[in-house]
């Protein structure tokens, strides 16, 4: 009678399956088959692309396949070109090989014969055998991402997806098969497509969701030719390749100026809301989380007298005209938490209709970007960067007066230590010691901070370009405020004013975002 056997082949790459490595491996097995005179191989199973490194054998359809027709005694033979077909997994693989052979199945390997279970040594043997391919596989992986790296490093685009934005075009640069790869360039109409949806997020404070649907009514498709999704956005949105910066693993590229479709600035502007409007950090942002309500204030409203962070709800109020006409009014109010849910002791109001309240704001933020208008930019950045030098500097001499005073007392004390070992010292050997190691961290601390602070000083470039970018936003905000969509103003209102205090008696106090308020003085 002969015995049933089923193959398995697999191959970890999209590459292996078309160096028709499945092939080569399917005729050993049929070869090392006919040379067994009571050997009939009845299935075949195939794994294309399937990592045995990465993916467990729970995941794998093949194996959970062998297993089921193992159980059900459907055949005799497992048969692999090599035993790493089975999986690279070291603490893993070894115990679904052996848990063949001791449901009753016979495992060979074209090239290392038959596996079995007689003494330690077969397992401590079958050990080993997985434990170096994984190792192997660790290996190569380490070199894959290595060589990555440093790829990503020279300025190389390394594949992939293509990013949305860009298209293929021929590098001239071939790799070790003779095979030509590909460089990226920008594509003009879908580098139109990322800078909209930089300055949807940016201005206009649309979410992810919002800018997909706005996407998807205009026709607009991702690179695969599909609808976009949030988490498209998203991706775009962090994509460092859109200021010029390949990224991958931890590495990146110097700056390539031909793929550049956003500006750094915008970038990190972006990259600063998404942080804000995360959930963990919204307490502390003057942002409005979204920017579809009808509120014009959301995220910098506090109340007045307890400080808690205020919210908006809407409301209807139905009226009657003079002439008998029922109409319904529909407005917003902002709440104190503390008093509107008992959260905490306020002796402020509840609440405050924010017809009372938006005007003033409105009126308030009209008055500090007229202050801007007309300004002088060369003058009024200089003025604030001597401020700023010389408050570094301020802070450096400072920093550096400590030191000098702490270092000095440290060596008195060092002193104090030759007069203690004479018995001529008024402290005692412990107080010595205590004291001394409080000044040795102190004087830490001091070598720590000054050197930095030496560093922001001598930084005079990052300190310019700073002050250009708020200067240069401050004026855009100037300019476009008054006909500005409602979502852009709450934007604006939200970057601009770091808190809006509401007090009885409809007061409105506001704090003026430190990066601009310095424009104004």
């Amino acid at each position: 009678m002969k015995k049933r056997v089923y193959a398995l082949y697999r191959v970890s790459t999209k590459g292996q399956v078309d160096k028709d490595d499945i092939p080569m491996q399917k005729k050993a097995c049929h070869d090392f088959a006919a040379d067994k005179e009571n050997w009939e191989i009845c299935k075949e199973f195939y794994e294309k692309g399937i990592s045995g490194f990465k993916v467990s054998a729970e995941k794998r359809d093949a194996i959970q396949d062998l297993k089921l027709a193992a159980e059900n005694k459907e055949f005799d033979v497992l048969l692999v070109f090599m035993f790493d077909r089975l999986g690279r997994i070291q603490n893993e693989t070894p115990f679904v090989l052996e848990w063949f052979v001791k449901s009753g199945i016979e495992v060979w390997s074209t090239k290392e014969g038959q596996q079995v279970f007689e003494n330690d040594s077969d397992y401590l043997m079958n050990y080993i055998r997985f434990w170096q391919a994984g190792g192997e596989s660790k290996k190569t992986s380490m070199r894959v991402k290595t060589r990555l790296g440093q790829l990503v490093e020279e300025g190389f685009y390394t594949g992939g997806v293509r990013p949305f934005g860009y298209r293929y075009v021929p590098s001239g640069k071939k790799n070790k098969k003779g095979k030509e790869l590909v460089a990226l360039k920008i594509d003009e109409e879908e580098a139109q497509v990322v800078q909209f949806i930089f300055d949807k997020y940016r201005l206009d404070g649309y979410g992810f969701f919002r800018i997909s649907e706005l996407l998807n009514k205009k026709g607009t498709k991702t690179q695969k030719g599909a609808k976009f999704q949030p988490n498209n956005v998203m991706r775009v949105l962090k994509n460092k390749l859109y200021i010029g910066i390949y990224a991958r693993g931890g590495k990146e590229s110097p700056v390539q100026k031909d793929l550049i479709i956003i500006a750094e600035s915008e970038f990190n502007e972006v990259q600063k809301l998404i942080k804000e409007r995360q959930a963990v950090n919204r307490a502390k942002s003057s942002v409005p989380r979204m920017t579809s309500g009808r509120s014009l204030l959301s995220g910098n409203i506090y109340c007045g007298h307890c400080g808690a962070k205020m919210y908006a709800i809407s409301y209807v109020d139905p009226y009657t005209t003079s002439d008998g006409t029922q109409k319904v009014y529909k407005g917003i109010k902002y709440i104190c938490p503390n008093r509107g849910r008992n959260r905490g002791e306020c002796n402020g109001k509840t609440q405050y209709s924010a017809k009372n309240i938006d005007p003033q704001v409105i009126g308030a933020v009209e008055e500090i970007l007229s202050k801007i208008k007309g300004a002088n930019r060369e003058k009024l950045v200089k003025k604030q960067y001597m401020k700023i030098v010389e408050g570094k500097k301020r802070l450096y001499e400072e920093l550096q007066r400590k030191y000098d005073k702490e270092k000095n007392i440290y060596d008195g004390l060092i002193k104090e230590v030759g007069l203690a070992m004479i018995g001529q010292s008024k402290f005692s050997a412990d107080i010595l010691n205590s004291t001394i190691e409080n000044a040795k961290i102190a004087l830490a601390e001091y070598e720590t901070k000054i050197p930095l602070a030496l560093q922001d000083l001598s930084d005079d470039k990052e300190t310019l370009k700073g002050l250009d970018v708020y200067f240069s936003r401050f004026i855009s905000w100037s300019n476009e405020f008054n006909q500005a969509t409602p979502e852009r103003k709450k934007m604006i209102i939200g970057k601009l004013i770091e808190r809006i205090e509401i007090s009885a008696g409809y007061k409105v106090r506001l704090v003026v975002n430190m990066n601009y308020e310095q424009f104004t003085g």
